[in-house]
C-alpha cells in the first residue's frame, strides 16, 4: 500500500473514531444531563402543552435539590409512567387548598398559572408532606392526577426539572 492509501485509511479510522466518540458524548449527555421528553396530557396547561416537547435537566434536582415552583418529571406512583407537574412543597411542609386557592404552611400562595375561575370549590387537606417526599400538583388544577390523589412523591423517583419547553 503507498502512502496515500495509508492516509486514506488513517482518515477513516480517525473519522470512525470521532463518530463513536461523539455518539458515545450524546448517549453519556442523555443519560446523565439532559433529554427531551414530550408533555403526554393537558395536565400542566397552560404552562405547558399537550404534546408539548420539554428539555429535561437530569442534574439539578441532584445537585441542587428540588424547590416549590419547580416543575419536575417523575415516575408517577400510580402507574410508573413519566409524569410532569410543579412541586408546591417539600418534606416537613404543610399543603391545603382551600376553595381553590393553595395555602403551604398556613400562607396563600400565589399561582397566576393557575386559573382558579375554572375550578370549582376544590378543597385537600391539610396534610402534611414527608420527609425525602415532595407534593406536586398540575397547573390544570380540576383535572389534575396529582399527589391529592397518588400522595407525595419520592425525591429518588424525580427524574429532572424541566428547563426549557418548546
Amino acid at each position: 500500500m503507498d502512502d496515500r492509501g495509508r492516509g486514506r485509511a488513517r482518515s477513516r479510522v480517525r473519522l470512525a473514531a470521532a463518530l463513536v466518540t461523539v455518539l458515545g458524548a450524546v448517549v453519556l449527555v442523555r443519560a446523565v444531563v439532559v433529554e427531551p421528553r414530550e408533555v403526554a396530557s393537558a395536565s400542566m396547561e397552560p404552562t405547558l402543552h399537550d404534546g408539548s416537547v420539554v428539555l429535561v435537566n437530569k442534574l439539578g434536582p441532584r445537585l441542587g435539590g428540588v424547590h416549590p415552583e419547580d416543575v419536575v418529571v417523575f415516575a408517577s406512583p400510580q402507574d410508573g409512567r413519566d409524569a410532569i407537574k410543579r412541586v408546591v412543597a417539600v418534606g416537613g411542609q404543610q399543603v391545603a387548598i382551600r376553595d381553590a386557592e393553595l395555602y403551604v404552611d398556613g400562607t396563600l400562595v400565589r399561582e397566576p398559572q393557575v386559573d382558579l375561575s375554572r375550578i370549582d370549590g376544590l378543597w385537600f387537606g391539610p396534610v402534611t408532606v414527608p420527609e425525602r417526599t415532595v407534593f406536586v400538583l398540575g397547573d390544570a388544577r380540576a383535572g389534575s392526577v396529582d399527589s391529592r390523589v397518588y400522595g407525595p412523591v419520592p425525591l429518588d423517583s424525580i427524574v429532572g426539572r424541566v428547563t426549557v419547553v418548546w
